[in-house]
């Protein structure tokens, strides 16, 4: 697939609606959203994406349930120890970003030992925002630079870390950005899909792709008039 993005965000959304209309517990709806993930890292390397970064937990997320929650960072963990091999096998570095000092001590030592372990990957690089908001890593990012620096923007996309989005995905039919890479998704492509996180497939995947070429990207410039 041609002109493919270089940083595609997901918003992975609607877990606890698919199960609610299933009649299931909302946690049923966060293990269907397990393997959706698996899916969806599978058909993002073939397709040679090269950056991932999908919203796994907010830091609004705190205020769900507790049993939510709980339910939530055990699938994270089974993912990391069940995962971790055949990420470094298919080349896939994983980095987590967000605030680490909230996470529980085996959830961020999986983290860790997993990002050591494929810290090598070229194939493609995933990223897993945990205990994420936006707002919070834009502020941080502030404190960090001169508040007279000649090239603030710039010094503030360096502390930020994060190449601009290209494209964001949303599933679940609802169409916000819900405090993720606000700063990096200034000029994104976004699209929103009816489709249910645990319902996600690769043809989704690369509908939204196809979605993504046909698009012009102005950056709010005008487009140069061709020659007569």
């Amino acid at each position: 697939m041609a002109n493919l993005p270089r940083h595609t965000a997901i918003i992975p959304d609607g877990n606890g609606r698919w199960a609610e209309a299933r009649g299931l517990p909302r946690p049923s709806g966060h293990k269907a959203g397990a393997d959706a993930v698996r899916r969806s890292v599978e058909a993002a390397r073939e397709i040679g994406l090269p950056l991932v970064t999908l919203y796994a937990f907010s830091s609004d997320n705190w205020q769900r349930p507790r049993r939510e929650v709980e339910t939530l960072f055990s699938l994270l963990r089974r993912y990391l120890d069940e995962e971790t091999a055949r990420l470094r096998e298919q080349e896939i570095r994983i980095e987590a970003i967000g605030r680490r000092d909230r996470l529980p001590s085996g959830i961020l030592t999986a983290l860790e030992r997993t990002e050591s372990q494929t810290a090598s990957g070229r194939a493609m690089h995933l990223r897993i925002a945990i205990d994420y908001s936006s707002r919070d890593a834009i502020a941080r990012a502030v404190d960090r630079v001169p508040s007279r620096s000649p090239s603030r923007r710039e010094d503030l996309a360096r502390a930020l870390g994060t190449p601009d989005v290209d494209l964001m995905i949303r599933t679940g039919g609802e169409q916000r950005l819900s405090d993720f890479l606000l700063w990096e998704a200034a000029y994104a492509e976004l699209v929103f899909l009816p489709v249910p996180w645990p319902d996600f497939e690769r043809s989704d995947l690369e509908g939204a792709l196809e979605e993504f070429t046909r698009r012009r990207r102005r950056f709010g410039a005008v487009p140069a008039r061709r020659a007569v």
